[in-house]
């Protein structure tokens, strides 16, 4: 049985709409640019680690 590989902006993603919080709002909090959590989100860019390390204190 194969497992699918699930980018990590889906959890993103999913824990946004879970929380009624907008990727800028998440942005904001994190201080970081807007577009690199878009990106995240779109499957365009990974988590880098200060990304992962802001995203583990929110």
């Amino acid at each position: 049985m194969a497992t699918i590989a699930i980018h990590p902006g889906e959890h993103i993603a999913e824990e946004l709409q879970a929380l009624g919080m907008s990727a800028a709002e998440l942005a904001r909090r994190l201080s970081v640019p807007t577009n690199r959590i878009t990106a995240i989100i779109n499957g365009q860019r990974g988590i880098t680690g200060d990304t992962a390390l802001r995203l583990a204190h929110f």
